[in-house]
């Protein structure tokens, strides 16, 4: 067994190890009991949300560093990525048609998840070493339970940290220019390693230009981005969906009736199923594993309801649209029985119903998508380094970043997705545990603020 084979088995073994029951009960679980306890309140402020998110309420006196807008667009430049394009591939691949949904209950559970992490994120903010006000789960976890528990916002810091070193989205932008720009022309094709090396290269330069600017820059970039790159995804996939409108009702029939029958997983384990529809579902929108909170924490604000309320809409337009749309694609397509895994799979959906434009408008996409990912982990990654070891390694730690997409371009899928997953699990239990123990106090603050509107 060569040294590759022994990185990929630990790391399948540990996130397989650290993806079992009680964390798939403690993310539904948890995501379950915040629906109870607030009797599912913030879903029936939705059209307050995008007051909110459009700027109704903005203050430029507010404590912070950047709008509601930009707040959802720092958060969404993360979600809305390569968990959209190739993690719905991935999911389908690894746990069948089924999959998509437990992906659909991961989201729905994640609303009330993250209404309860973002509005924390607002309450217990907590200020730098140069006196800053900073949001996130390590900062509520200090500033709401108390110092005894520290070790958890450590340990939320160091898995966000490394885990936010987006192994997985420089992993398939460099597969996807391997594949269909190397591979097509004969440039690199005899020599792949050192092609991928190039395209790290220079995916690492363009994510410097950006990130080096701090939040404010990445909120300015990822609020013109976003909205632009996800129009032109849906418009593109709606196109394939109305073509195929016809064969949609069946489509949704096979995911529910696939999610219960186990025979698309290998194994045929209905758990297993569960396990990565939640995996893929986490890594679409991020409700449980505390990241989307530091993004949200940075808002200018003093109700932090309004934070959570925007926060909110992340996995309705994230998971419940996109990798819907993103799954009937493939679905619709029938390249999900080829043997086809991650980017791959969705662009060879997109070609086969919409030809070469298919191809080259979702080849668009995963670069924008890909990109925009980048340039909001380095600020969550940031974030956790400067926690643990002041503000001063902030730049060390971009340094870092940028060289972990030249290795994470270099490397298999089956090692960036198990390292991904990994990190995303080490994440989501401080989050969880700290959100529950504080969601009282939560309540408390959301009864007195919809008394007030």
């Amino acid at each position: 067994m060569n040294l590759y084979d022994i990185i990929n088995n630990f790391m399948a073994s540990a996130a397989n190890a650290l993806w079992g029951t009680p964390l798939v009960l403690l993310l539904l679980g948890g995501g379950i009991y915040f629906s109870i306890i607030s009797k599912l309140t913030p879903f029936r402020y939705l059209s307050h949300a995008l007051d909110i998110l459009l700027g109704k309420y903005d203050s430029e006196d507010d404590p912070g560093q950047i709008t509601h807008f930009q707040a959802l667009s720092s958060a969404l430049s993360s979600t809305v990525g390569m968990g959209n394009i190739a993690g719905v591939a991935v999911a389908i691949h690894t746990g069948g048609p089924g999959s998509i949904f437990w992906m659909w209950c991961t989201a729905v559970l994640g609303m009330s998840t993250k209404f309860f992490s973002c509005t924390l994120s607002i309450m217990y903010r907590g200020v730098d070493d140069k006196g800053e006000v900073q949001g996130g789960v390590m900062y509520y976890i200090e500033q709401g339970l108390g110092k005894n528990y520290k070790p958890l916002a450590i340990m939320f810091s160091l898995s966000g940290m490394i885990g936010c070193t987006i192994f997985f989205q420089a992993n398939q932008l460099s597969q996807i220019v391997r594949e269909y720009l190397y591979n097509s022309t004969g440039v690199f094709q005899n020599n792949i390693f050192f092609g991928d090396l190039i395209t790290g290269f220079i995916v690492a330069t363009i994510v410097s230009i950006v990130i080096f600017g701090g939040i404010k820059r990445i909120a300015l970039v990822a609020s013109r981005m976003v909205p632009v790159m996800v129009g032109i995804y849906l418009i593109a996939a709606i196109i394939v969906i109305g073509k195929n409108f016809q064969l949609v009702p069946g489509i949704i029939s096979l995911i529910v009736t696939d999610a219960f029958s186990g025979n698309a997983v290998a194994g045929g384990a209905i758990g297993s199923m569960i396990s990565i529809g939640v995996r893929r579902g986490l890594f679409s929108n991020e409700a449980g594993s505390g990241t989307e909170t530091m993004a949200h924490g940075a808002a200018k604000t003093k109700e932090p309801v309004r934070e959570g309320l925007v926060a909110m809409l992340g996995p309705l337009i994230d998971t419940i649209i996109v990798c819907s749309i993103t799954a009937l694609v493939i679905l619709l397509s029938g390249v999900y029985t080829q043997d086809l895994n991650g980017v791959s799979m969705t662009v060879a959906a997109f070609e086969n119903q919409l030809g070469v434009f298919g191809k080259i408008l979702i080849m668009i996409a995963v670069v924008t998508f890909s990109l925009s990912t980048m340039f909001g982990y380095s600020y969550y990654g940031r974030k956790c380094t400067s926690y643990l070891f002041g503000t001063k390694w902030k730049q060390a730690y971009n340094i870092f970043y940028v060289l972990m997409i030249i290795v994470a371009s270099t490397i298999s899928i089956d090692i960036a997705i198990n390292f991904m997953d990994s990190a995303f699990a080490l994440m989501v239990i401080p989050t969880m545990i700290a959100t529950i123990l504080l969601a009282p106090k939560v309540m408390n603050e959301s009864r007195k603020y919809f008394k007030k509107i």
